[in-house]
């Protein structure tokens, strides 16, 4: 939120190939320091989530399109290399500026079912090459379709075959089944979630996001539903939602929308400006922004939430917290707010508490 037939099968063994020339193109001295690979493990739902700590990664557009899905710093016209190729290099980014080990991508069936979908691919496979876990949501279209409701079931289930089928296996890629489904009640969502579950029982439960109900905003309703038993939740939680609270009564909203599920949930969705110069490192009371941002980073520590900032990168907008920059074909990215990025390791377990 904010507001947001056959096809070519790519073999390990060319993704191996493409990985090793898309590292040597970032250079050695890029990557130094950089923090480890993420284990492809993870703890099971119900055990705490914090070893998802991530961003996410966006169209210009909101992800909300009737067309081909297009990241920022992506082109629609590039084949599987050059997609590859510029793909590894920003996820080289998320994690050498921000320590991030997950990425969160949208899809759609115009790019799942389409054409584009052979280089798209490419996208979610640099990610997992590179030892991230990968979240993929279902995201609706624009203008009447931006209802919280899927779009075409006859489009919407074929998608979701293509990328089970395809990403099954792979132990790195989880599957949330719709972005923000607010144009459902509790029960309905919940039904929707339960068949999404019963279609592919191939795929573990502990590799699914169910949604939050209305736009993610609560989990308590999934949780409560013994159908959705062993998936992960995904809650959203946005400072704009209010025109102000104070540290504490942001802390109060997030947990009376955790309710008692905070060990089976992920963030993955919060965020605030960062390109209009607030610094999320100084207690300031009169700010909503900083009083947000700090009650949600230290919550989500607390808790031992994982958290998927939005955006770690969208182009032009004024919450993302990394900025493409140098060759649009051998992209790298810059940090827009350094205190942000602060409070983000301060969530993962990093870093220092915002001084007194």
């Amino acid at each position: 939120m904010r507001k947001t037939p056959a096809r070519t099968r790519v073999t390990p063994r060319t993704r191996a190939a493409l990985a090793a020339v898309a590292i040597a193109a970032i250079g050695a001295t890029t990557l130094t320091g950089s923090p480890a690979a993420a284990s492809a493990s993870a703890a099971a739902p119900g055990h705490g989530t914090s070893q998802f700590r991530g961003v996410n990664w966006a169209d210009p557009r909101d992800n909300f399109a009737d067309d081909y899905l297009q990241l920022s710093g992506l082109s629609t016209s590039d084949d599987y290399a050059q997609t590859y190729a510029r793909s590894s290099r920003i996820i080289s980014a998320f994690r050498a500026n921000l320590g991030a080990n997950t990425v969160r991508l949208p899809i759609n069936p115009y790019t799942v079912n389409g054409a584009y979908w052979k280089s798209y691919r490419a996208v979610i496979d640099a990610a997992s090459d590179r030892g991230f876990k990968v979240i993929v949501s279902y995201w609706e279209g624009t203008g009447d379709k931006r209802d919280g409701l899927i779009d075409d079931e006859a489009t919407f289930w074929p998608m979701w075959d293509t990328v089970v089928k395809a990403y099954r296996h792979d132990p790195r890629v989880y599957f949330e089944p719709m972005n923000e489904p607010h144009g459902y009640t509790d029960a309905q969502w919940a039904d929707i979630a339960a068949k999404w579950l019963a279609t592919y029982p191939s795929v573990p439960r502990d590799r699914v996001f169910v949604s939050g109900a209305g736009y993610n905003d609560h989990v308590t309703s999934v949780c409560a539903d013994p159908r959705l038993k062993g998936t992960y939740l995904s809650l959203h939680h946005y400072g704009f939602w209010k025109s102000y609270a104070t540290y504490d009564q942001w802390v109060a909203d997030l947990k009376e929308r955790l309710g008692d599920c905070a060990d089976r949930t992920v963030a993955d969705e919060f965020g605030a400006e960062m390109t209009t110069g607030l610094d999320y490192n100084v207690p300031t009371p009169s700010s909503n922004p900083v009083n947000f941002i700090q009650a949600d980073t230290d919550t989500f520590r607390k808790l031992g939430m994982g958290s998927v900032y939005w955006p770690g990168l969208r182009t032009d907008d004024i919450y993302s917290i990394q900025k493409l920059t140098g060759d649009a074909s051998r992209p790298w990215l810059t940090t827009t707010n350094q205190s942000g990025a602060d409070r983000l390791a301060w969530a993962w377990g990093r870093g220092r508490p915002v001084a007194g």
